[in-house]
Formats: C-alpha cells, structure tokens, sequence
C-alpha cells in the first residue's frame, strides 16, 4: 500500500542556511568517522557492501531522498520535493590516499572535500569512503574514512547525532544502534500553485506580528543589557569582540587538523573548580590553545576572546529523530587574557552560568531567534547583505559546538568505529570553528579555518593539546577550587528594584586576575 503524500516546508532556520551560502562560505557539515575492519568476519569491508548497507537504511530518515524546490526570488521559504531520479549510487563515491597515507596527508584531504560544494540538484548529503590510512598513528591496519556530508538546512547537531546513529549498529551482527522507524516515510509532495501562493501570502501578513512578540520577549533582557552598559561601561557588558586574524573574510580554502583525548580527563578537570561542567572545560582548553597560538604571533589582545556557542533549543526527548535544525545561541567571553588555566576555568564557569541565567550573549541569540519570524524574501536578501564580506558583523571570534555523541562502541558492516571528527562552516567575520564531537569515552577537538587566516594548522593542533596539558597538570588554588554556597546556584540572577541584573562574580575576580595577566608577553606555564 502507497503511503500518502505530505507537503513539508523548510523552517526559516532551516532556509537562513541556503540564503547564506555563497561560493566562499559553503554551508554544509561533515562529519569523519574511522572504522578498523578486523572486528569483520572476513577482516575486510568492501565498498559495495556500504552501498548495499545505506540501501537497507534509507527509510532512517526523509532526508536522504528529498530534495530542494526553490521558488522565484525566494517570495517565501523552500519545499521539500521527492527527488524522482534518485540514485544511491550517485551520493557515495570512493577514494585513496596518494603515498605514504599519514596524518598530514589525510587533513588535507578531507579539508579539500570540504571546501567542494554539494550537488545542491540532488537530495543534500553524500559519503566520500577513503582508503589507505595504514600510516597514521593510532589507526589499525586496513582502516578507513567515510566523510560524510549534509547541508546545514537539512540538519542540526543533534538530528545529525541522531541520524549517524541510526545508519551504525551496536554489534557485528548488524543490530541496528537505535531502533528503526516501522515502513517507509511519507514521500514529500510538490505543492500546487496556489498552495505555494496562500503560504506565502499567510507568512508575509503574520511574520510582523509573530517578529513583534519575539522582540518583546526579549525586550527585558536587551533593556538589562543596556542599563548595565550605562552602569558599569563596556567592561561589564559580553559585546566587545577584539579584532583578530579571525576576523576577516573567508576563501573557499578550508584547513582541517584535530586531537583526540579523553573524556574520562576532562571530568577530572571540571572537578578543579566547583560547579564546572563538561563544555565549560572544553571552553578553558579552546580559550588556552587560542592564548599559545595567538601569544607566539604576537596578536593576543588584552581583551578576551568571544566565542559563539550553539544552544540545543529541542524541548523534549524523541524530537532529535526529526531532521532540520532547532537551535539558539550564546555569545561567551572565554576569558583568554587569563594565564592560569584553573582560574581561567573558574572566569568561564561562572560567565556560561550567568549567561544562560540571564539569558545574555544577545547578538547571536537575537539573530537566531528573530529569524523564525522574518519573511522568506526579506530573509533571503538581508542574508545575502549579513553576509557579503563588506557588511558581515563582528559577533564573536570563534565558534565552539560542543554536541555529546554517543557512548558505547558503534559498528557498521562489522567494522568497529574507532574515531569521529566534526566539520561546519565557516563565515565571513568568524573564520574558525572548533567541533567538539564526543563518542565511546573520548572527545576530539575539530579545527576549521582558513587557509590564509591559518595556515599553521597544524601547530594550533599543538596549543588544544598544550592547553589540555597545562590544565590536566594545574593544582586548583583556594580561591578558584573552594566550594560556592547552594544559594550562589541559582537559575535566575539576583535583579535589583530597577530591574538591571547585576555581574559581581564575573566582572570581579576575572577583572583583577585578566589585568596581571596582559601585562605578561607569553602565557604562565605550570
């Protein structure tokens, strides 16, 4: 029995990833996955038998066979059309490493394949299988790559978690990881004419009003953040971004490096300071490698570093199988004009919890909320303007999306994962990226830059694990290990009568602490 059709537009979030993408900043996402194929009864994986393990999964999720169905001048949002050509065959292709095969050339490999646009013709995603990975360190014999890639408005972090978990098995048999959808999805329809003409109509008439409650949603907070700028001056306020090499427009030439440690580590060191979560560690070693890197080319800026971090806005369990993106953002100062790394942990552990407390980092938060509400053609023109390298605004430094994977060991065609990489895309204005995917007990920091913003890639790859090593190594002092007070946890800040919400732990120690700090040339080392 046929399923039924169902019509299926793309969220304005999802369609601000289209409206963006430009021949220098591509906005797809890739994610590496390793696999050592000795776990297989044979001890070997044929490419065909990947193709043949995808054809068994395609029902997993709609996105595999749909594609865009864009209307003219982008009068409103794109739809998602059943691609009546598809061809699996067409979206997995096969590849070797030139000679030796090591570390170096493999980065550079997968940068390239991440620099090419997609097919943006066909449904939004492929699998590239690389081979010939016998000389890097800690990869098994006979192991090899697949990059996999999905266009942002396909897919966010978490769906793409969901997603990979959904093609791999927890076994050699074959046992799928997580259970499978029952039958097959509904194929998207191509809407009529006059389908196409009421939506339209209806977004443009309602976007105002919706806009309008969003602002004043956040009417509170931005008067919050005003008060306390007039109060306190600019350093009390998170929307001083420093000027770095980071800061520039992007090339189509992406780098890629990263290191992988483990995730048993970097819960000791969250102990080091009370309260401190896993992604604020994460910050502390991004903010420390950032300090090496940019301290050896003599641009560290006495101000610290901001960093955007991605905001899983799901709002209940099971909502990750459905593919799209639902995510908000934070801007966090990461405090990189602090040499010590335990204190430097303690700055950042109490800035991403007054942060979400008060619901602060605006600049990016307001960006991705306020955008649900704009029209399909307004969007796609203030995208275009946002993001031409002339106007694109100085929101942060850096992205950091620290998105947890899964913990148990994953298989695919009896092959054993091994290691998992995550690339995203970069933008004009903001020209790294660090993914920190987890999976099975460790985590890997994923760089991606640009070529000429970094072309020392690689010795970036050795501040994350200077950093990781100083921390690791660093003895908590009095001051940053002592435990707070029950009543110092507290989801809502402590708001005065006049309704502006007040920083003393932020701006008190970091002030005093960053200011020692700047005027030293090279970062403490314990």
């Amino acid at each position: 029995m046929t399923e039924p059709s169902n019509i299926s537009q793309l969220s304005a979030q999802d369609a601000q990833f289209l409206y963006i993408q430009s021949a220098t900043n591509l906005t797809h996402v890739m994610a590496v996955y390793i696999y050592d194929p000795s776990t297989t009864p044979g001890g070997k994986v044929r490419f065909k038998d990947i193709i043949e393990h995808m054809r068994k999964r395609m029902d997993v999720s709609p996105m595999f066979k749909r594609k865009l169905y864009r209307l003219p001048l982008d009068i409103d949002h794109p739809y998602w059309v059943e691609d009546e050509h598809f061809d699996l065959e067409a979206h997995i292709s096969h590849g070797r490493l030139p000679e030796p095969g090591d570390w170096r050339q493999f980065c550079i490999h997968v940068a390239r394949h991440h620099s090419k646009p997609l097919d943006m013709t066909r449904p939004l995603w492929d699998m590239y299988v690389v081979e010939g990975l016998d000389n890097i360190p800690g990869y098994a014999k006979g192991s090899y790559a697949i990059l996999t890639r999905i266009h942002h408005s396909t897919i966010d972090g978490v769906s793409g978690a969901h997603f990979f978990a959904a093609i791999s098995d927890k076994d050699v048999e074959g046992t799928p990881a997580i259970p499978l959808p029952e039958g097959k999805s509904a194929a998207n329809a191509l809407p009529t004419i006059s389908e196409i003409l009421s939506r339209a109509v209806n977004s443009t008439i309602t976007s105002p009003v919706k806009l309008t409650q969003a602002l004043l949603k956040f009417t509170p907070a931005l008067l919050s953040t005003a008060q306390k700028s007039l109060q306190g001056g600019d350093e009390k306020t998170e929307t001083g971004v420093p000027q770095t090499r980071f800061n520039g427009p992007v090339t189509p030439n992406k780098m890629f490096d990263a290191v992988t440690f483990d995730l048993d580590e970097l819960k000791k060191m969250r102990l080091k300071v009370s309260d401190a979560t896993i992604n604020d560690v994460v910050l502390a070693i991004c903010s420390g490698a950032l300090r090496h890197y940019l301290t050896k080319h003599k641009e560290l800026p006495k101000e610290s570093l901001v960093a955007v971090a991605p905001v899983n806005a799901r709002s209940r369990s099971g909502d990750e199988a459905n593919p799209g993106n639902n995510i908000s953002a934070m801007t966090i100062k990461i405090w990189s004009n602090i040499a010590d790394p335990v204190e430097r942990l303690a700055a950042i552990k109490d800035t991403t919890r007054e942060t979400k407390a008060a619901k602060s980092g605006l600049s990016a938060r307001i960006m991705t909320d306020l955008t649900k509400h704009i029209p399909g053609v307004t969007m796609a023109g203030v995208a275009r303007i946002l993001t031409d390298e002339r106007f694109a605004p100085k929101m942060s430094n850096l992205m950091v999306s620290n998105v947890p994977g899964p913990q148990i060991q994953l298989y695919m065609n009896g092959a054993k994962l091994t290691h998992q990489y995550g690339l995203a895309p970069l933008a004009h204005g903001m020209g790294l990226f660090i993914a920190t995917p987890s999976y099975n007990g460790t985590i890997s920091f994923s760089i991606i830059s640009d070529r000429k913003m970094m072309p020392d890639v690689e010795f970036f790859r050795e501040c994350l694990q200077r950093a990781f090593d100083e921390l690791r190594d660093a003895t908590p002092s009095v001051e940053a290990g002592r435990t707070k007070k029950p009543a110092a946890v507290s989801k809502k800040p402590e708001t005065p009568k006049d309704g502006s919400v007040m920083y003393r732990r932020v701006t008190k120690k970091p002030r005093a602490t960053a200011s020692k700090a700047n005027g030293e040339n090279k970062p403490k080392v314990k």
